[in-house]
């Protein structure tokens, strides 16, 4: 009997192969809403926002990206199907070929970025423990490490490391580490004056916005993924926005509080650093654990992907694909992540408008009856978006380039489906 966790991504899971309740899912993205890289992403809105410019684009731009984050969950649990699978129902089976692969791509980078994240952090850790000339300072071993174990994870598959893992004791480990941290950073820091010091304006609320909805879309294309081992839609909804937004707002705004607080400006790893001399770096730690969980989620999603267009198992697509993500961690240094972010948006923000625009608008999340090989409006609505993305981001950089894309493209796609509707009905 076929493995739920690594059913085929062409075949919707069966209601009877779906063990997913909103608790699974609320633990799920509140687990995905945590971690280093979501602090990294604060560090970068501190000094041009300042706290509380940088915290409402956090409010803003998460509570957005949310609210689309759970609709594309939703699609997951209506058509049982992989998130790569359901761009079929918008695009047609050749039309969703393109952003499968992009879609590989993008995870493959993320997964590799994010266990360099973890070397860096693991190294700087046993640096502080065990001196500079210890074995526990070895990139080398740090990054073999977490690539071996978010591949392990990756290969064991979704369910099990959510109801083993996660429900049992890993989210009340997490919880305990972001209470820490907000308790230090209480007992410490001025936090009155920090709020009053403002940003340093070399940024803008709109750019900070289209940076802080960036983490919550860049989880768009994967969604599915584990949504459709769920079976209702409001949970899935409410479970995954209510998850997410919660971890996700508090780390990014611990991430700009730190930084503004303790990190010393110019110096190298400056929020690992604030972050290490919480707590004995223990709470670094228990979060440095977790996001073996994000590099898990972005190598299963990446083997998900590319079974779409190779017929091998998921289990060994996966193995495949984390030892790349691996040898990209030993080879590529830590790359600035504002233009990876803004540059995911520009991509699938758009795409989503048009699928989401599809689902729930144009077929009432009803499936349709028949799937065609290209759907030519689809497609033309996502490249105006893409397009209209670059051109406002380089522009109009002052009103936000995602939220106009994604509305655009969506709104294009619906007068597309309308006039073609029109022409099949006078043929």
């Amino acid at each position: 009997m076929t493995s739920p966790s690594h059913f085929s991504p062409d075949h919707a899971v069966p209601i009877s192969q779906r063990p997913f309740s909103g608790r699974d899912l609320f633990t799920l993205w509140f687990s995905l809403g945590i971690g280093l890289m979501v602090l990294q992403v604060g560090a970068m809105l501190a000094p041009g926002l300042g706290l509380a410019g940088a915290m409402l684009a956090i409010a803003l731009g998460t509570g957005v990206g949310v609210l689309l984050l759970g609709a594309a969950g939703v699609i997951g649990s209506d058509t049982g199907l992989s998130a790569m699978a359901t761009l079929r129902l918008s695009l047609g089976r050749h039309g969703a070929r393109l952003p499968a692969v992009l879609n590989l791509l993008q995870l493959v980078g993320w997964g590799a970025f994010e266990i360099i994240v973890m070397r860096d952090a693991a190294s700087l850790l046993g640096a502080r423990t065990f001196g500079e000339d210890s074995l526990w300072n070895s990139p080398l071993l740090w990054t073999l490490c977490f690539g071996g174990l978010a591949t392990l994870l990756a290969v064991s598959g979704p369910l099990a490391f959510v109801r083993k893992v996660l429900r049992k004791w890993g989210i009340w480990v997490l919880l305990g580490a972001c209470l820490w941290l907000t308790w230090n950073l209480f007992a410490k820091a001025d936090l009155a004056d920090l709020w009053q010091r403002g940003g340093g304006g070399s940024m803008s609320l709109a750019v900070g916005f289209d940076i802080a909805i960036a983490m919550p879309l860049s989880w768009l294309p994967l969604i599915a993924d584990y949504s459709r081992f769920a079976r209702g839609g409001k949970s899935v909804f409410g479970g995954t926005a209510l998850g997410y937004f919660i971890g996700n707002t508090w780390l990014m705004s611990l991430g700009v509080a730190y930084t503004l607080a303790f990190a010393s400006s110019g110096e190298a790893n400056a929020l690992l650093l604030a972050l290490a001399g919480a707590g004995i770096g223990i709470p670094l730690l228990l979060i440095l654990l977790d996001e073996s969980e994000k590099a898990f989620a972005d190598i299963h999603s990446a083997a998900v992907s590319t079974g779409l267009l190779v017929p091998v198992k998921v289990e060994h697509l996966a193995l495949a694909i984390g030892v790349l993500c691996t040898l990209i961690a030993l080879l590529a240094p830590l790359a600035q992540y504002e233009n990876f972010l803004l540059l995911i948006g520009s991509v699938f923000a758009p795409l989503f408008g048009v699928v989401l625009m599809d689902h729930f608008v144009i077929r009432r999340r009803r499936a349709p009856s028949v799937v065609g090989g290209l759907h030519w409006q689809a497609l033309l609505a996502w490249a105006v978006g893409v397009v209209a993305y670059h051109v406002i981001a380089a522009k109009a950089p002052e009103l936000g380039a995602t939220l106009p894309a994604l509305l655009l493209a969506g709104g294009l796609h619906a007068v597309l489906s309308v006039s073609r509707g029109r022409e099949t009905a006078r043929a």
